[in-house]
């Protein structure tokens, strides 16, 4: 796993091999990054990045420059894990919470440039993520919502959705949230 792009390009992060994880390829993360940059300047953002696993997300987040990243995760290991990474690297402006997403979802920190999450693949609440997400007030006018998905699922007909990508197995929905629009 490494870092794509900014103040941390090309570090390689080394996960343990235990965690109960499906990190988001490389090439996936770099596409995905190259099709968010027409959205989003990654310079002082503030994201969320939910379901984080080994953190790969947030990590990418602090390199572009974001100014405020919330990496929750659940697992202890994993939390441990993020932490211990964002100390190793100097980032400051990464916070990790462990939590539940959906317990974590019922107290918002709005006013965020951007939402990413990266649930597992078989996770019943699924289908429920971005509804779940747009209503709470994480998302300032004009964020983004992005969300890892198998491709048996079809948001396309969701509120706020704007565009799917595929990269192999990796399927991401990309959601604006322009509630007055």
């Amino acid at each position: 796993m490494r870092i794509i792009r900014g103040s941390h390009q090309r570090r390689l992060i080394h996960p343990p091999a235990n965690l109960p994880v499906r990190p988001t390829t490389d090439l996936a993360k770099e596409s995905l990054f190259n099709v968010l940059d027409h959205y989003i300047d990654f310079e002082s953002i503030r994201a969320i990045d939910l379901f984080s696993g080994t953190g790969n997300i947030s990590y990418e987040l602090v390199s572009r420059g974001a100014s405020h990243v919330i990496a929750v995760e659940q697992n202890p290991r994993c939390a441990r894990f993020i932490h211990e990474t964002g100390i190793l690297l100097g980032m400051n402006q990464l916070k990790v919470v462990r939590a539940d997403v959906f317990g974590y979802l019922k107290h918002p920190s709005g006013n965020n440039d951007l939402v990413f999450a990266d649930p597992p693949y078989d996770m019943k609440q699924l289908a429920d993520l971005p509804e779940l997400v747009l209503k709470q007030e994480l998302l300032k006018t004009g964020g983004l919502f992005v969300l890892e998905h198998p491709r048996e699922y079809d948001f396309t007909p969701a509120a706020f959705f704007v565009e799917k990508r595929q990269y192999g197995k990796v399927n991401f929905s990309i959601f604006l949230f322009e509630p007055n629009a």
